[in-house]
């Protein structure tokens, strides 16, 4: 699994620069859209900086993207199969706050889907402002294993095993796990 994660950080930084490009963004542009730093960005897309995802969700907003569209351009470039095994799902550690997200779906099908699996380590909480550029995508978040507290435009849901939640990416939302111990979940995003 680590080896995963080291070869996904590590394209990071290219795949965020080919995407600014792409737009036409300088980053001087990316910076005044994104309220990140020309500093930080740079460093980021030379792989000196490992962005969270707080951070890259901030960055990707005026490129269009959300964070399961970015991980999944990564994913484009292996073989496309209807099977996915674990040992291909691509994983990425949040240097922050140190949850663990797995790209399950299998490659190369636009089906309009994406199922993310999460570990939110114990006490950890991850906010996401609204995507406004990113208005056809919604999401659903099933509860696995522990607790976890969602905020999501402005109400706050108390989710134990089993439970299911939906929103859309445009509006903020607070993942929280109030336990001592790790929560693991699924995020299933749907492009209108």
């Amino acid at each position: 699994m680590e080896n995963s994660i080291e070869t996904l950080e590590a394209r990071i930084g290219d795949d965020l620069k080919t995407l600014r490009t792409a737009k036409g963004l300088t980053i001087d542009q990316l910076a005044a859209e994104s309220g990140v730093s020309r500093a930080m960005i740079s460093r980021v897309e030379r792989g000196e900086a490992n962005p969270t995802a707080v951070l890259l969700a901030r960055l990707l907003g005026p490129l269009g993207q959300s964070l399961s569209d970015f991980f999944a351009l990564a994913d484009t470039k292996q073989n496309v199969t209807p099977l996915r095994r674990r040992g291909e799902q691509g994983a990425w550690r949040d240097p922050q706050t140190g949850y663990l997200r797995r790209s399950v779906s299998p490659n190369g099908f636009n089906t309009g889907v994406d199922i993310i699996e999460v570990e939110l380590p114990g006490k950890a909480r991850v906010s996401y402002d609204p995507l406004p550029t990113i208005h056809n995508q919604s999401q659903y978040v099933w509860l696995f294993e522990g607790a976890l507290e969602m905020d999501a435009n402005g109400q706050t849901h108390q989710m134990a095993a089993g439970d299911c939640l939906f929103m859309t990416l445009n509006q903020r939302h607070v993942f929280h796990n109030p336990a001592d111990h790790p929560c693991r979940y699924a995020v299933i995003l749907k492009k209108s």
